[in-house]
């Protein structure tokens, strides 16, 4: 094996890490990907012969990387929806470094409120426990700048309610429940199952009438019939986990149109994060449902 092959195989035992990494900073599979991608390209390029810890420098890179990316993010959309990792029921959570430690969709909905900063400090101190005096270059601060960034990050996302109900089978009975309502046109029932403050987003793509967001059980309920009957034409909804959470992938003529991740808490939906994209959702991996 030459040095360069030799090189190659030791990235590839961090890749999952670093993807990882990126997909909690950029929320964007491709995107995560992508940084990834250039991580290793900087990497092939550097002269790492005195690098100790070459996790912990593909890590600092991978988020210099990512840093550069939110920075430069320039068409955003007006409401984003993560894109989703979506799983087999009969699947582990635990088995993907993607999934590990919770990271549900509504908990990235709320790191993209964060300054690119806050979310760098945050997600590589509180989630991978990486140390102040690394990060610090990163962002370009001194070390106790990004121990207050991290701060500020950690008090917005501690203030969210992103945790859901540990229970899945609870979870499951929750959004079955929302389902058989909204199949039925029963909007009473539709709203028993949604918290009064619930937050349906949606990525509709820009063919079908782009992001919304929309608050409030009535609302929620009236939005969810909507969707119900544009997937009801030679449509099936199959269970799945949607970041490690119950969720759904709806299709329609055999072809995915929709992706529905749920927060459950306290028995009720908290939060619906759809994406109905169809660029986006080609982008998915969804032969891991076969």
């Amino acid at each position: 094996m030459n040095d360069a092959d030799w090189l190659a195989h030791r990235f590839e035992t961090h890749r999952e890490h670093l993807r990882a990494v990126a997909y909690r900073m950029l929320g964007s599979l491709s995107e995560a990907d992508d940084a990834v991608q250039e991580s290793w390209l900087r990497l092939s390029r550097s002269d790492t012969s005195d690098v100790g810890n070459l996790a912990g420098w593909l890590t600092t890179v991978v988020g210099r990387v990512c840093l550069d990316m939110l920075r430069s993010r320039k068409a955003r959309r007006e409401e984003f929806v993560p894109d989703p990792i979506v799983s087999r029921e009969d699947d582990s959570p635990e088995e993907s470094a993607l999934l590990a430690d919770s990271v549900g969709l509504a908990l990235l909905v709320v790191l993209d409120t964060l300054t690119p900063g806050e979310r760098l400090a945050f997600v590589l101190r509180d989630m991978f426990a990486l140390p102040f005096d690394e990060i610090a270059p990163i962002v370009g601060r001194s070390e106790a700048a990004t121990r207050q960034l991290a701060s500020r990050a950690r008090r917005r996302v501690r203030g969210a309610p992103v945790a859901p109900d540990p229970d899945l089978a609870r979870q499951r009975a929750v959004v079955d429940a929302f389902l058989a309502a909204a199949h039925g046109g029963d909007f009473e029932a539709l709203v028993a199952v949604l918290d009064p403050d619930v937050v349906l987003r949606a990525d509709r793509g820009a063919d079908r009438g782009g992001s919304i967001e929309v608050t409030g059980a009535a609302a929620v309920a009236g939005q969810a019939l909507t969707f119900s009957r544009l997937g009801a034409r030679g449509g099936t909804v199959r269970h799945a986990l949607v970041n490690g959470a119950a969720g759904v992938v709806a299709t329609r003529d055999g072809h995915p149109f929709s992706v529905l991740g749920f927060t459950v808490a306290g028995g009720r939906i908290v939060e619906i994060d759809i994406l109905a994209d169809p660029v986006r959702l080609a982008r998915l991996d969804l032969t891991v449902l076969d």
